[in-house]
């Protein structure tokens, strides 16, 4: 026997779907061709605030190919359509449906659209204001769930009366004045966080096909039951009557859960006839929803010691014209990551005549923690004191409170600073001229939600296992390695079906650092519901007691006695044969996690500044984080590489950037700069395993943390260089020089 499998839990794992996609024979939504299909193309404002007087279609239905021209007059909002006035430049106005995606486009520009031009609130500082004006009637606020479907919605409310503020939290201990006053050093600081898109490469794309009294919907989503709830709640259906099929998704980031659909499948039943959307890049631009723009003021106040004494912060987050859940989990995680008895954290979110706002991973996370991780490092400057020192005085540990009350669960903070102290990037760190090196920590509480899966074993001996969650990061080939550790198969002796909502086991939308989490312990469970069943039946032909079995190498043998076995296809195509006795082997698992693993990660950048021009160059970089258990370390090391290339983006290039009229000035991959592989340096990444009570063999989500504290690193190792504090993203040369000039 060769006991357990040489790829398993624990073992590095090609992805299951790896082949496909680098040879290109994975199939989008784009790909999705159905005879008779229509094409859709949005009508767009061109200014942030005005009524819409009047919609002339008179042109483009002139078009040949162009079947229709719609608003809300006659087919409703849908959640997408202007209903009257127009909120941000860019949100959709009409739809134009034709025979072909260039009539679609050709009617499209043709619409011509009267606008009354109304005054636009564009600043965010300004929406706070008592008699500030109104950036939308407050019964035309809709709701959106994106943020907290990662896991970002925290109650708590910091009383603030403006008519724009949407959303508001409050945190407090102890007496905040006390706590400065009673501190020997207190650093603050006013920091500015720019608003950052996605950059995913598959823009977002909907299919709708009418069906008997209901609609089946192709689509690019993180989240194929989300979907469904909301197209038939917006289409007045039963969620039976809307099957979605979640296709491969190109990235997404927390950007793509409900869309496009409820739209398009308005339309196809509108004409009965199959209708798409894809949206080009540039309007995928102008209605994305992009990571919150954020002002942070910050004092932070410590003994001669490190001890920290207070932490008073104030956190204004710009939702844009829509309302979004981010700013609980920028106030909560700034408050809660390092024990200080003071504490006094209000956050503000405001609505504004600016591209609606959602989730980016982590999101408020990287906000949260440049602002404060950069304090850190500059209270560590003035102590004198190696800040992976300072951070351990202080970093929270399990049972410490959180900023809302609650006790830390297990979590690796210490343990990840700890690694990173020894690892030798870090404590052999050599300088040349104008470098630096900087550090800095970030986490993630983690997601919960319910979720089902399925495990069979088939006549040959294989399993199938089956499941409701969209893979967007390879966790199938992780739920692959969950059910053959069970089995004690290889991975590649697993397959993994992810079904659409007709027939799927229910499962959360893919992200908050849940999938793995929480599907794949509907996984372990269903598995080993099958191989219980498995036992039972193998306990009758070898005469032992089910508890005296062991499953592998597709066998069943008695433990201490291996030559009294049967093989696992012997006992499985008993359940499929005429006059079978032994019922099929068909594992359920249920899960609802009510308790989240969070997780840290603690990065160090090394960066050379350029005194003359301002720019930064990364030149090294190490990433470590408490995992939990790391099911697959390749793909959990790729994660924590993709993580901090995007942190790097953030911190160095990145902007939605609206001009003095409302426009997006970087609605394009000319004006919105990502980071190129020559700006991405080598990563070390070293794993921390702190075991989780809940999650699959003692795994953690891994998603979110490393793109948390990469902006901070960058910040701390400029001024470890060149003496400066840079406190805004991203960290252009320009605001290098002016930092330059005023430290």
């Amino acid at each position: 026997m060769r006991g357990l499998p040489e790829f398993a839990i624990g073992a590095p794992q090609r992805r299951l779907e790896g082949g496909e996609k680098v040879q290109g024979r994975m199939d989008y939504v784009a790909d999705v061709r159905i005879p008779g299909a229509l094409s859709a193309r949005l009508v767009t404002s061109p200014y942030p605030r005005a009524r819409i007087e009047r919609v002339d279609v008179e042109a483009a239905l002139r078009v040949p190919g162009v079947l229709g021209v719609h608003t809300t007059r006659d087919i409703g909002s849908m959640g997408l359509l202007a209903d009257g006035e127009v909120f941000f430049a860019g949100e959709a106005v009409a739809v134009v449906v034709a025979e072909s995606a260039r009539a679609a486009e050709d009617g499209a520009a043709r619409v011509a659209v009267r606008y009354e031009r109304r005054p636009a609130l564009l600043d965010p500082r300004a929406a706070l204001a008592p008699d500030a004006l109104l950036a939308r009637p407050v019964g035309a606020r809709a709701e959106r769930s994106d943020a907290g479907a990662h896991g970002a919605a925290v109650g708590g409310s910091a009383e603030q009366t403006g008519p724009n503020v949407c959303g508001q939290v409050a945190f407090s201990r102890g007496d905040i004045d006390e706590g400065l006053r009673l501190a020997d050093h207190v650093v603050e600081g006013t920091y500015r966080i720019a608003g950052a898109y996605q950059g995913y490469l598959e823009p977002h794309g909907s299919v709708a096909v009418p069906t008997q009294g209901g609609v089946t919907v192709y689509t690019t989503t993180q989240g194929q039951f989300s979907v469904r709830a909301g197209v038939a709640s917006a289409l007045g259906l039963a969620e039976q009557q809307v099957k979605v099929v979640g296709m491969q998704i190109g990235g997404g980031f927390g950007a793509k859960f409900l869309k496009l659909e409820p739209l398009v499948a308005r339309l196809a039943l509108l004409y009965d006839q199959p209708v798409r959307i894809v949206l080009d890049r540039g309007q995928d631009f102008l209605l994305s929803t992009p990571g919150q723009m954020a002002e942070i003021e910050l004092r932070l106040g410590a003994r001669r010691d490190g001890s920290l004494t207070g932490i008073w912060a104030r956190i204004l987050l710009n939702a844009g014209a829509q309302p979004d859940e981010t700013v609980g989990i920028a106030g909560l995680m700034l408050g809660s990551s390092y024990r200080v008895p003071h504490l006094d954290v209000k956050g503000y979110e405001v609505l504004t005549n600016t591209t609606p706002t959602g989730a980016y991973r982590a999101p408020g996370a990287p906000q949260a923690y440049f602002a404060l991780e950069s304090a850190l490092d500059e209270l560590a400057r003035r102590l004198s004191m190696d800040p992976i020192e300072l951070r351990l005085r202080s970093a929270a540990r399990e049972g410490d409170p959180q900023a809302h009350g609650r006790p830390w669960p297990t979590i690796g903070f210490e343990e990840a600073l700890e690694a990173t102290r020894n690892h030798p990037l870090w404590k052999e760190r050599r300088r040349g001229e104008d470098e630096g090196y900087g550090v800095a920590a970030g986490g993630w509480m983690g997601g919960t939600e319910p979720a089902a899966a399925a495990c069979r074993i088939n006549g040959d001996g294989s399993l199938t296992v089956q499941v409701g969650s969209n893979d967007i990061t390879g966790t199938n080939t992780t739920f692959a390695a969950v059910a053959a550790e069970v089995f004690g198969l290889r991975p590649d002796e697993v397959r993994v079906v992810g079904s659409d909502t007709d027939t799927a086991p229910y499962a959360g939308a893919a992200g908050g650092s849940k999938t793995a989490f929480t599907v794949g312990a509907a996984v372990l469970q269903a598995a080993q519901d099958a191989r219980e069943q498995l036992l039972a039946a193998a306990a009758g032909a070898l005469e032992a007691s089910a508890e005296d079995l062991e499953v592998a190498d597709g066998r069943v043998f008695v433990r201490g006695a291996p030559t009294r076995a049967v093989a696992v296809s012997d006992l499985a195509a008993q359940t499929a044969a005429f006059g079978g006795r032994t019922a099929p082997f068909h594992g359920s698992g249920r899960t609802a996690i009510r308790r989240a693993s969070p997780g840290f990660a603690v990065h160090v950048a090394r960066v050379r500044v350029d005194r003359a021009t301002g720019r930064i160059r990364p030149i090294g970089y190490l990433a470590v984080q408490d995992v939990g258990r790391a099911l697959n370390p390749a793909m959990v090391e790729g994660q924590i590489r993709g993580g901090v290339a995007q942190s790097l983006g953030r911190a160095l290039f990145e902007e939605m950037r609206h001009d003095a009229q409302g426009q997006l000035a970087s609605a394009s991959f000319l004006d919105y700069a990502l980071p190129r592989a020559n700006d991405v340096p080598d990563i070390a990444v070293q794993l921390v395993e702190v075991p989780s009570e809940h999650g699959p063999f003692g795994a953690k989500g891994v998603g979110e943390p490393p793109a948390v504290p990469g902006a901070a690193a960058v910040a701390n190792a400029v001024c470890d260089a060149v003496g400066a504090r840079v406190r805004e993203l991203p960290m252009r040369p320009e605001a290098v020089l002016r930092a330059m000039r005023r430290d």
